[in-house]
């Protein structure tokens, strides 16, 4: 089977990059192994929200030139990354993903602790603040009753400390009866399920109008819109009050539409999206991927001009820890991981982890290396990069984001 790019991997930079190559004429296939990082997303996407030496940023352009050489976003530069900040709304947009926020500086948003943390863009369904304070007085949160991965009174108390009275109340709907039988059941994609036929969140938001009192917001488990956004806007409009989501423990409903969204408008392209695969069995002819095998394929071999390697890190076993070395499980490429086991990590547990910064080497164009040695047709993308700490920094989604845009980019300008 004959590709012009094969894509490895369908999370966040997999598809981002599959989307804008197939949108500019590429023949694309991408072959996901199947969940990704998106199932745990907060509904919120990360640029940079420290630099590696602990300082704070408000705006994440202005501190580029204080990130090492190896970081993405070095290799990347600070114009082309304004760029591709200025871009990222209306690349969504483009697949029905509303975002807000401003995409040259950070606000905050609301933990699942009721705390505030520094954030960049949010899906619709969520709230970017200005500042790391509640712009509300009164505040009801309303949790389903049995639902054990949202804690209201984590969220009231740490609001409440701050100056904002909170109330909060458990919303009781027979229909989620079945689940609720099963705690098993009781996450937050199968209470988004039941919620998404009309009736029941016209009873919820029917129950929630009788609890709303004098509240000036309301904030609720991401549990609504599995398929669709927009139920913020409808339960507000209906109640007369401001509503915000707060995040819950994964799955995430939110990162699951966000994947189901991006993924149809690639297929939608006209990508071919190849789903519960595994790459395997690269072939190389001196610097070049000739091919690459996957599972479900068998002995028929998927080839490509170009190929991108977007398998995430260790959550997605992109990346394999041994003993005594970082392993790459598709192409055996080098990684940037020392020798020394014991400076991969912090035995504090809180504090920062080395390993997580560890990754694929690439040049400044992202083309991977493998024996000291740049392959010519294979980049790498997202999360396998090495170079950057997502956890400390708080640039996950944004190196996802702007290395699959650059990537992209470089593949269309060698094939112009």
């Amino acid at each position: 089977m004959k590709f012009d790019t094969i894509i490895i991997g369908g999370g966040l930079s997999g598809l981002v990059c599959g989307l804008r190559l197939q949108r500019a004429g590429r023949k694309c296939a991408i072959v996901s192994a199947g969940q990704s990082a998106m199932h745990f997303s907060s509904g919120y996407f990360d640029f940079l929200d420290r630099t590696p030496d602990g300082k704070d940023v408000s705006a994440p352009l202005d501190a580029v030139d204080l990130l090492d050489k190896e970081h993405p976003y070095s290799k990347i530069g600070k114009a082309r990354l304004t760029a591709y900040a200025e871009e990222v709304k209306e690349f969504f947009k483009g697949c029905g993903i509303m975002l807000e926020g401003d995409p040259c500086r950070n606000g905050f948003r609301i933990t699942p602790t009721g705390n505030f943390k520094r954030t960049w863009l949010a899906l619709d369904d969520f709230s970017v603040f200005e500042t790391d304070t509640c712009p509300w007085n009164k505040v009801l949160i309303v949790n389903i009753e049995g639902f054990l991965d949202f804690n209201t009174a984590f969220i009231a108390q740490s609001l409440e400390s701050k100056g904002t009275v909170c109330t909060t109340s458990i919303l009781r709907l027979e229909e989620m009866e079945r689940i609720r039988k099963n705690p098993s059941e009781m996450r937050a994609v199968n209470i988004a399920r039941v919620l998404e036929r009309r009736e029941v969140e016209d009873k919820a938001v029917g129950l929630m109008k009788d609890m709303a009192g004098d509240a000036d917001a309301i904030l609720l488990p991401a549990v609504f819109g599995l398929k669709e956004a927009g139920a913020r806007t409808r339960i507000e409009k209906a109640l007369g009050k401001k509503v915000s989501f707060v995040a819950t423990m994964p799955p995430s409903v939110a990162g699951i539409r966000t994947q189901m969204k991006l993924k149809a408008g690639f297929e939608a392209a006209g990508g071919v999206f190849l789903q519960g695969d595994t790459a395997c069995g690269a072939e190389m002819d001196g610097s070049h991927v000739t091919g690459i095998g996957s599972v479900n394929f068998g002995d028929i071999r998927l080839e490509a001009d170009s190929y991108v390697l977007a398998t995430g890190s260790f959550f997605s076993k992109g990346l394999t820890a041994a003993p005594g070395h970082i392993v790459e499980n598709v192409f055996g490429l080098d990684t940037d991981a020392p020798s020394e086991r014991k400076k991969w990590y912090c035995t504090d547990f809180f504090g920062r982890q080395d390993y997580i910064s560890y990754g694929v080497k690439t040049d400044s164009s992202f083309r991977c290396i493998k024996g000291g040695g740049t392959i010519d047709n294979l980049y790498a993308a997202g999360s396998i990069l090495g170079g950057c700490n997502a956890l400390y920094e708080g640039c996950g989604a944004g190196t996802a984001i702007f290395s699959a845009f650059s990537v992209a980019d470089t593949i269309l300008s060698e094939n112009a």
